[in-house]
């Protein structure tokens, strides 16, 4: 009995499902959609490059007096930078925790241009990568 009643509704609901067929979604409407989440995250991104300007400001009454003039890394988290102050240049040591003053240089014997540890750049070292790779 259950398998004459289970044919017969079979019989019946399968021909309606067929019938019924998935929702296609329009070419238009999900192109507008893709364009309108794309238009967000790069106002999104464009809101943070803003906020990470804005933050990043050098703030106070001395933030005009100190600048970075050259910088080079001696270990993994130790930096030897030369930081312009007025008159004069201060060589210092930076690592995580502390700052020591090395040296105290007169701005004047300091080279107007530092000279570049690689002046030919990205496009000479990439020409040179793939020089060796051809061989």
């Amino acid at each position: 009995m259950s398998i004459r009643l289970f044919a017969s509704l079979s019989a019946v609901l399968l021909p309606t499902l067929a019938a019924a067929e998935p929702a296609t979604p329009d070419l238009g409407s999900s192109l507008v959609s893709m364009f309108f989440g794309l238009a967000v995250v790069v106002a999104l991104l464009f809101a943070s490059l803003w906020l990470l300007r804005r933050l990043s400001a050098p703030r106070g009454a001395a933030a005009g007096m100190l600048r970075v003039v050259a910088a080079a890394a001696v270990g993994s988290r130790e930096r030897i930078v030369i930081v312009d102050i007025g008159k004069s240049c201060l060589v210092l040591g930076v690592a995580p925790g502390s700052i020591t003053a090395l040296a105290e240089i007169p701005r004047d014997s300091l080279p107007v241009d530092p000279p570049t540890a690689n002046p030919a750049g990205f496009a000479a070292r990439l020409k040179q990568a793939l020089d060796r790779h051809a061989r």
